[in-house]
């Protein structure tokens, strides 16, 4: 396992600090940092989050879609959770224990509609789950973002009666996923074309992930830099969002157990329908709040809170998976998985 991987939830909390402390330290600097926008998006926000989003949305194969018709059930149960029953979910929560804060209703919504695409690819090896259908499902979400999550945010905000601006949501649909998405394709077409694959994979994509866990750090600086007097004056709704995040959770991970085996999934195919039916995608999540609201907003804040617990979740989830294999919750035989 990477350096960064291991220790991943410490860096996360560490840049959260450091944000915080910022805030305190420099006081001008929330600011400072707010005052460069275009059109409502803030500039290091967005800077930072298409280098947190590109790198991702590089993982795409359209070719891998076309292997649906051999097993569709995993891709069908992970789509279902992902649209359906993740989302539902959320809305459900968050209208009985976050009604008197209608940004951070809309923070959870934004979570909970946003099925990761990223950060699940890294899960499934640990888990040394199926990444062909890893792969496949990644790119299927990918695509389905484009269409599915304007109008489901939409829905389930307008369902509460809260306000959202449908136009800023497409825009930072676009921005963050359809620009990143663009060139991902074109540069790596460019890049497969007159370097190979093999450089491909091997040195561009290595470089670029290692430049989106940056800027996935330094997002969580600026955040809580501008967030600090926030949270530092309400230190309680870390817990009002928190609550309803952490129930999701645990009510989407129960239900995808339940359904993987009794659809009689192996296990390779069982754990990445676990874990990207039970992950949310917070790049877009926190893209949207801050396009929405401004980088020093409650709903900004409660979308990093999806990403401060997205990482221990998720790793905690690997090691359940590997236990219940062990213990042949999965169909198939249970060879021994290595640490």
């Amino acid at each position: 396992m990477k350096t960064w991987e291991k220790g991943m939830a410490l860096w996360v909390a560490l840049c959260m600090g450091a944000g915080i402390a910022l805030s305190q330290l420099v006081p001008g600097i929330g600011r400072t940092l707010d005052a460069w926008q275009v059109r409502g998006i803030s500039i290091p926000i967005g800077v930072c989050l298409f280098f947190m989003m590109y790198p991702a949305l590089l993982n795409l194969q359209l070719s891998e879609l076309r292997k649906l018709r051999s097993n569709p059930r995993p891709i069908l149960l992970t789509l279902l959770s992902n649209w359906l029953v993740a989302p539902l979910l959320m809305f459900l929560l968050a209208r009985l224990l976050l009604a008197d804060q209608p940004q951070l209703m809309v923070a959870a919504i934004l979570l909970g509609s946003s099925p990761c695409t990223a950060m699940v690819l890294v899960w499934g090896r640990l888990a040394r789950g199926n990444q062909e259908q890893n792969v496949v499902n990644t790119s299927l979400n990918t695509l389905a973002i484009m269409v599915l999550y304007v109008p489901l945010v939409g829905l389930l905000t307008g369902l509460q009666g809260i306000p959202v601006d449908r136009v800023q949501l497409a825009i930072s649909a676009l921005m963050f996923i359809g620009l990143p998405l663009l060139l991902g394709i074109v540069t790596k077409r460019l890049i497969l074309r007159t370097r190979g694959e093999a450089w491909f994979l091997e040195v561009y994509r290595p470089i670029v992930e290692k430049i989106s866990i940056v800027a996935l750090l330094l997002t969580l600086v600026v955040l809580f830099s501008l967030n600090g007097d926030v949270l530092l004056h309400n230190l309680g709704l870390l817990a009002v969002i928190s609550l309803p995040l952490l129930l999701h959770y645990v009510l989407v991970l129960a239900y995808n157990l339940l359904v993987t085996r009794w659809a009689g999934l192996a296990y390779g195919e069982g754990i990445i329908t676990v874990i990207i039916g039970s992950s949310s995608h917070f790049e877009i999540a926190i893209a949207t709040a801050v396009a929405m609201y401004g980088v020093g907003s409650l709903a900004a804040l409660g979308t990093t809170m999806g990403l401060f617990w997205e990482v221990p979740l998720m790793l905690s989830l690997v090691a359940i998976g590997k236990r219940l294999r062990a213990r042949g919750f999965w169909r198939g035989p249970r060879p021994e998985l290595d640490d």
